[in-house]
């Protein structure tokens, strides 16, 4: 069984909507960051750095976000993707762990970024139901995700981009966004 280790509040969640999605069992094991259950010699055997989330499976240890999506993706997505497949999902994780999030999260450079964002994933979104065209993938997760957070954490004014605010509410209603992000 997958070990998910992660804190109140942090991408972990996004890790477990994607486990919820993918209907694979695991264990959720909540760090007390504010004790330091993260810094603790154990848990620093799985990543040095202290941060969430980490995943356990088996005998393999990984850290990121993005790397666990990319991983989780390969080894329990059910398809056989072309590296050309690959790497347009590797692509997305990236785009939405970097520059998505830093452009809406990173204050000093939001008023010039999310406009530059927003309009492409807006009009790409008014075309497909999903990054990738009509079917969800964890491309959703990745960038999904960090939108999904906009109206939670910074109730920045969306009405500009209607397919942006729909593919926030679609996603939101997924049961498994519903347990993953809650």
């Amino acid at each position: 069984m997958i070990k998910l280790y992660g804190g109140a509040r942090s991408r972990a969640s996004i890790v477990r909507w994607y486990l919820e999605e993918l209907k694979i069992p695991y264990e959720f094991i909540l760090l007390d960051m504010s004790t330091g259950e993260h810094l603790q010699p154990d848990f620093l055997k799985l990543n040095p750095f202290g941060k969430v989330p980490t995943i356990v499976d088996g005998d393999f240890a990984l850290f990121e976000s993005g790397a666990i999506l990319l991983y989780l993706n390969q080894k329990y997505g059910g398809k056989e993707l072309s590296i050309e497949q690959q790497a347009i999902l590797s692509q997305w994780t990236l785009f939405g762990n970097s520059t998505l999030a830093t452009g809406i999260f990173v204050e000093a450079s939001r008023a010039k970024e999310l406009p530059k964002l927003m309009a492409p994933l807006n009009e790409l979104l008014s075309k497909h139901a999903y990054i990738l065209g009509d079917e969800f993938s964890v491309a959703d997760i990745a960038v999904g995700s960090i939108l999904i957070y906009i109206p939670l954490m910074l109730k920045l004014d969306l009405a500009a981009y209607p397919a942006i605010v729909n593919y926030i509410q679609a996603l939101s209603n997924r049961p498994a966004c519903k347990v993953g992000m809650s």
